[in-house]
Formats: structure tokens, sequence, C-alpha cells
């Protein structure tokens, strides 16, 4: 058996390759997914799945699903009408390899096409009730309500002093939301009772704002061979962050309470909640 990984990243490029599309953009739509990444959020579904005693493969097309969406947010953070950045993970962002336009087609791309997939999926192995929830949860958590409303505040709040209550609500959005999707669709694979998805939303949203806080200490004193990108965007672009509110020491207090409360909370748990207590550990200790 291949690692879920392995299984995940053969999938991501094979589905897209199977379409019947131009050429130029599945070339774009396959080199930004192919990137390479951490793949925490498929990570997560699959390690949600397994505190369930279940089979992450399971979740793959969630996972596929999921990670399309990331990807496609990536595309058009980099573009230079958002971040304007020329590197991810190392190697020219997508606008720069295929044009501005290209790179903005492939996103969109990439998120309608996800929400194709989940749709597909045959009702023998997900009955249709279990589709269309996951369905519109994900639309929610990376839709104007959650990571596109918290891109726009992200964007608005540049060259502004913003207070640490906005500062959260600003990434509980823009990174939070997608994370906590990945946990609470593994909750519902696994028909979780109300009360434990809840608890497992909880835990969520604490390793969303540790995944954020730890992104802003890497871009003060992160490696930038082992990012992938040049660090010190957030102070170029005038941006409030977690150290420039707190200090350094304190926005790593802060990350590392974010981390204790999540891991507090899978303790709670009458599930075999190793496999997130390692991606906790990840999220919170991460070089990039």
């Amino acid at each position: 058996m291949k690692p879920l990984i392995t299984l995940l990243n053969e999938e991501l490029s094979k589905n897209i390759q199977n379409l019947h599309m131009p050429d130029t953009l599945k070339q774009s739509m396959i080199y930004s997914l192919e990137a390479g990444g951490k793949r925490i959020r498929p990570l997560l579904i699959f390690a949600t799945l397994d505190a369930f005693g279940m089979d992450g493969t399971y979740g793959l097309p969630v996972a596929i699903s999921v990670e399309m969406i990331h990807t496609y947010s990536l595309i058009h953070d980099d573009l230079p009408s958002m971040d304007n950045d020329d590197l991810r993970r190392g190697k020219p962002t997508n606008h720069k390899v295929f044009g501005e336009a290209m790179a903005i087609l492939a996103g969109d791309g990439l998120l309608t096409y996800s929400f194709q997939l989940l749709s597909e999926i045959p009702s023998s192995v997900l009955p249709c009730e279990k589709k269309i929830v996951l369905i519109r949860e994900l639309a929610k958590a990376s839709g104007p309500e959650g990571m596109v409303g918290g891109q726009v505040a992200d964007l608005e709040g540049e060259n502004q002093q913003l207070s640490i209550h906005q500062l959260q609500k600003i990434h509980a959005n823009k990174t939070g939301k997608l994370l906590t999707f990945c946990v609470k669709a593994g909750a519902i694979l696994a028909d979780a009772d109300q009360e434990t998805t809840e608890k497992l939303e909880q835990f969520a949203y604490h390793i969303g704002l540790a995944f954020q806080i730890q992104d802003d200490i890497l871009d003060i004193e992160g490696e930038p061979e082992k990012i992938g990108k040049q660090t010190g965007s957030d102070k170029n672009k005038n941006k409030s962050t977690y150290p420039s509110l707190l200090t350094l020491n304190g926005a790593k207090e802060k990350l590392n309470g974010h981390v204790t409360e999540a891991k507090r909370l899978l303790a709670e748990l009458p599930l075999h909640t190793k496999k997130l207590e390692m991606i906790t550990d990840l999220i919170g200790s991460r070089d990039h």
C-alpha cells in the first residue's frame, strides 16, 4: 500500500491530466499542483479519520479537492495585484512562468474543478447527503465567509495598525477556515456526533492561528532557502503581524499558547489522536 501522500500527489496530477482542456491551461494547473508543499490540509483529513479508526483512503477525494482549492489560492495570492511574489516553494510563481492571465485562469480552473470532483464521488462510496454537506462546508470555508473574505480583510489591513483581535479574525478566516474544514470533513466522513465535531473544530481553530503565527515568525527569522521565497515581505508591505504587535518573543509565546490549547482539546477526546498531535507539533515547529 502506497503512503497516502504519495497517492494524493499521483491522483492530483492524474485528475488534471485526464481532463479535456487547452494544453497550456493543463500545464499551468499541474505546474502549481506539483510544486510540492507540506500538504497539511490533506494530512489533517487523513489524521482525523485515523483518530476514528478509519482508513485515510476514504478521505482521498476530499483531500484532493481541498488541495486544489489551496493551490488556487496560492496562485492568486502571488499575482502582482495581490502579494506580487516571484517565488513559491523555491520555484518561479505561476504567473512568472505562464503569464498573469493564464495564472488567473489556472486558479479558476482548480477552484471550480475541485467541486466537480467532490460531486462525482460515487454514491456507493459517499452518500449524496454527505456529499452535499461537504460541498456546502467547503464552499463556506473557502468563499466570502471564509478564506476569500479573510484575504480581502488582509489586503485592506495593509498600512494600518490592527489590533490583535482584528488580526486573529483575519487569519481565522484566511488560513483557519480551510484547516477547520479538513478536520470537520474527517468528522463528517466518520459520522462523529455533534459534541465531538465541535471539540475538533475548536482544536482546528487553535492550530489555524498557530499556523499563521509561525508564518509571521518565519517571515522574520526563517531561511529563504528553506521557505522557498524571500523573507521580510510583511514588513515591506507594512502589514500588521503577530511579531509587530506582540514582539517576536510575544508572538512565540502566543504560538505556544495555541499549540498547548490545541493539544489540551485533543486530550479530552475519546479518540486515537496521536497523528493529530504530531501535525500540531509540526505546525508549531516547522521551518518552512
